[in-house]
């Protein structure tokens, strides 16, 4: 393989795992921009969309699609019960405070996820078979091609129901002055919970997706969650356009350093490129202000 083979072939990939990234990065901004937190259990709805998937499939013996349909909303009632239960109760809390709480949160899940599951890393079967496809002079599996769709479709649809629907309206308003929205009569409280809900329910479709590329297991919520965060970062909280590209960004620039250089340094280029984006923009690469947030 020559290297315009090579340099193909990690662009392909780097968009795949980019479109994971970018779809967990917009449930951080979603929440951030609905209630000014944000919150470090995200990556651990990641790891319930591909664990009550693979539990669905293998243990209650239920098609495919009647699995991942449950395992969304699993995850969502989980995302929904964590800002009922821990959330909400500290309504006066300061945001450190409620960062906090999302960390601990993080782990209370992935204590219970390893307890109910254990250690042991499940398989997911993929869903259009493993024949590679020929795109130019870079292949590609079936399961990208779903992971490219789904975010898509994904992305599209927020856009369209944060601009054309009452409840989006309303959560955009939230975004902008809570406290004014209030005022019109605007739910806050339940604006809110929304925002986890949807939130949860992104996070578990990216780790249905990509379970049957990379397996799934109790702690693979917390690389993937930090990784969402910093493409979070980079498009600066936004739940549209700039959080997808920086997802793409992140995912490319990572699988370029990992087959020039080492694989070992995988992940650490993830961190390395979040540095650097603080230092140099840290309102992110792509922010266009609070006014044009969700």
């Amino acid at each position: 393989m020559h290297i315009g083979q090579q340099i193909a072939q990690y662009l392909l990939s780097g968009l795949s795992t980019g479109a994971i990234y970018a779809l967990i990065g917009v449930g951080f901004a979603i929440i951030h921009n609905a209630t000014g937190i944000i919150n470090f259990a995200q990556g651990e709805f990641v790891m319930l969309g591909g664990m009550f998937t693979v539990f669905f499939l293998t243990v209650l013996n239920l098609p495919l699609l009647v699995s991942v349909i449950l395992a969304i909303a699993a995850s969502t009632i989980a995302g929904v019960a964590f800002e009922r239960l821990a959330i909400r109760p500290m309504k006066n809390a300061s945001p450190i405070s409620l960062v906090i709480i999302t960390v601990g949160g993080s782990i209370l899940i992935r204590g219970i996820a390893m307890l109910v599951w254990g250690k042991d890393t499940h398989a997911l079967e993929t869903f259009s078979g493993n024949e590679p496809i020929q795109l130019g002079e870079a292949t590609i599996l079936p399961q990208h091609l779903w992971i490219f769709a789904v975010t898509t479709v994904v992305i599209i649809c927020s856009k369209l129901y944060f601009n054309y629907t009452i409840s989006g309206k309303a959560m955009r308003a939230c975004a902008y002055n809570s406290r004014a929205a209030g005022l019109v009569g605007i739910d806050v409280r339940r604006m809110v919970l929304f925002s986890f809900a949807i939130s949860s329910a992104m996070g578990s479709m990216a780790g249905i997706i990509i379970a049957p590329l990379t397996m799934t297991s109790y702690d693979v919520g917390v690389m993937l969650g930090l990784k969402g965060f910093c493409a979070a970062i980079i498009g600066g909280m936004s739940s549209g356009l700039g959080t997808v590209f920086g997802g793409v960004i992140l995912g490319i620039l990572e699988s370029l350093g990992a087959g020039i250089f080492s694989s070992g340094y995988k992940d650490a280029i993830a961190f390395i490129i979040l540095l650097i984006i603080l230092f140099i923009r840290p309102h992110g690469l792509f922010s266009k202000g609070d006014t044009e947030r969700v």
